[in-house]
């Protein structure tokens, strides 16, 4: 299996020259700045220019072109109308596409979330449009359907409220019981990819431990829980999305632990899908992403570092409300002394599983955070 290269500070040559070419034409860095002659190079400038469009993509920023954000750069080059966009197993993905999602929400066409991926329901929802405007429901956008939207878009609000108003009416009609509820658990990394050592303890170790220990108190609760993969196994982040849309889960819990150079970052954040540039989140994902936090932090004494809206993967692609929860930095003496502690992996499962319970009470029936106790869950 080939492992696709990651560009840096210092590197040259033709990947670089297309990175700088990207970048010159979303105007992040000067046209007039690439070289004529010679291998152009990554320098200061590049990484600078990396480092903001990351920050506006909401993924990771660090300055490095992974292949995650050579995926993202190449997205952010197509605006709709640039290209047909046509029904295929491989989807089409990008801006266009994402595009074209925020136009069919403000008509009060259901595309599920606006994630930049030409996937089935887009499609569908592509097709209901035709047939609403007297196009051949081809579920193509090609010009004439774009010109369409177009037209009636100059006379509507700015859209994405629809998805929002939908996945917060499929939490209150599921009702406060926990039976019948599916959930899939998403341990990081794994298999070969153990995630960030330090101090003694492993991620993937780390954070699979505490997801078998919520699958157990699920379970008990009669929730109905999958892993997205085994400990040998790894599969990436759009995969762990795919197989959660699958399985049809109410949830996706994401768990990872963080590392830093500097020993004194420390504390425990957690993130929902939130796109700024398409106006665009999963209002559901963010309440969920502020129960666990607040659990988490009230049990185990762990700094909040509050909740964040993210494009990664895992947020991106899945259908349902999902959260990846940085459980604390492993390089931070005072945490990983604390993530190798039984009790407290005890105290961020039961936290976790309450956070859940939570989600579904109406607010005349919920508790106040860190009151309310496992026990209890299993008296209901």
């Amino acid at each position: 299996m080939t492992t696709e290269p990651t560009y840096r500070r210092g590197d040259s040559g033709p990947a670089v020259a297309a990175i700088r070419e990207r970048l010159a034409r979303l105007g992040l860095i000067d046209a007039g700045s690439i070289p004529a002659q010679g291998e152009p190079v990554f320098d200061e400038a590049v990484e600078t220019a990396v480092r903001h469009f990351q920050q506006t993509r909401r993924t990771t920023v660090d300055g490095m072109v992974t292949p995650g954000t050579m995926r993202l750069l190449e997205e952010a080059s197509w605006r709709l109308g640039d290209r047909d966009l046509t029904p295929a197993a491989d989807p089409p993905f990008g801006d266009d596409v994402a595009e074209l999602q925020r136009s069919l929400l403000t008509l009060g066409f259901d595309c599920g979330r606006v994630n930049g991926a030409y996937d089935p329901t887009t499609v569908g929802a592509v097709r209901e449009f035709q047939r609403n405007v007297g196009l051949p429901a081809t579920g193509v956008t090609d010009l004439a359907t774009v010109q369409a939207l177009n037209r009636l878009n100059r006379r509507m609000a700015h859209g994405g409220l629809l998805h929002a108003m939908r996945e917060s009416e499929a939490i209150q009609s599921a009702g406060p019981a926990l039976p019948g509820k599916t959930l899939v658990l998403d341990p990081g990394h794994g298999g070969p990819d153990s995630g960030v050592g330090a101090g003694g303890l492993i991620e993937a170790e780390v954070v699979f431990d505490i997801a078998d220990r919520v699958k157990t108190r699920l379970e008990k609760l009669s929730v109905t829980t999958y892993m997205s993969h085994g400990p040998g196994g790894s599969p990436d982040d759009r995969r762990r999305a795919e197989k959660a849309n699958e399985l049809g889960a109410d949830l996706l819990i994401s768990l990872h632990c963080d590392a830093h150079s500097n020993p004194a970052a420390s504390g425990v954040a957690a993130f929902y899908y939130g796109n700024d540039r398409f106006g665009h989140s999963s209002p559901t994902g963010e309440r969920f992403a502020g129960l666990v936090q607040r659990e988490i932090t009230a049990r185990t004494g762990l700094a909040n570092l509050g909740t964040h809206g993210m494009t990664w993967d895992v947020l991106r692609y899945t259908q349902m409300p999902a959260v990846r929860i940085e459980l604390g930095y492993l390089t931070s003496p005072h945490d990983a002394a604390l993530l190798a502690s039984q009790r407290f992996r005890e105290s961020c499962a039961d936290a976790i599983v309450i956070a859940v319970q939570r989600l579904y009470l109406p607010p005349e029936s919920d508790s106040p955070t860190g009151v309310l106790r496992l026990a209890e869950l299993r008296a209901q």
